[in-house]
């Protein structure tokens, strides 16, 4: 299966020339790096191509690595019912710099690209209604962004005077604690009353 995936690797590289930036074979799964750009083009070859014939369109995900400078990879997974066979294209963005829309190559990338821009803030040049689709509208950042905090920014409730849903800043009743499970005043270092029976061997019986 690798070999196949190696040859499959190498016949791209050949292909789409510098557009590929690598490719690399692990798990028993193709996934090629390519530049941002060129991603319309390589997802029309990969789709149209004899050898590739990937025409099914799996799914679209961000991934986010802030420490670098174009911190989120943008991943597709495509599928060819007719070869049996799976393809990873990934390429690289910064939350500033868009990726190139594939909805008119395969319309089901709508919905995927949304996710991605809803979650990660990733922009997609061309989308034709790029706004949030699994959080609301007044919703602020990006949930699933590395450096997003635990609490959110906002939270919602309902508001039984006005009627309606209203939005206010985040208030903790209480900080977070970081729990030091050594310390006898927050935890038990000591086994709990009656666990003393589990070391007792099996044919000791206690004395009643």
């Amino acid at each position: 299966m690798d070999n196949a995936l190696n040859k499959l690797g190498a016949y791209l590289t050949g292909k789409l020339g510098p557009k590929l930036v690598r490719f690399d074979v692990a798990f028993g799964e193709l996934t090629i790096e390519v530049k941002r750009d060129a991603v319309p083009e390589v997802i029309v070859f990969l789709r149209d191509d004899d050898r590739c014939r990937f025409g099914c369109l799996t799914d679209i995900c961000g991934v986010d690595y802030p420490e670098r400078e174009e911190r989120f990879d943008v991943v597709y997974h495509l599928l060819s019912p007719w070869l049996n066979q799976r393809i990873r294209v990934r390429a690289t963005a910064t939350a500033e710099t868009p990726v190139p829309s594939i909805v008119e190559i395969f319309p089901a990338a709508n919905w995927f690209e949304r996710e991605a821009f809803d979650l990660y803030g990733i922009l997609f040049e061309g989308h034709p209604d790029l706004r949030r689709i699994l959080t609301d509208y007044g919703f602020q950042g990006h949930p699933l962004r590395k450096d997003f905090p635990l609490t959110g920014f906002v939270e919602l409730r309902y508001d039984d005077e006005l009627k309606r849903v209203v939005y206010e800043p985040v208030k903790l009743m209480q900080e977070f604690r970081n729990l030091d499970f050594l310390s006898p005043w927050e935890a038990m270092d000591t086994a709990i009353p009656g666990d003393e029976k589990a070391g007792l061997a099996p044919d000791r019986k206690e004395d009643t």
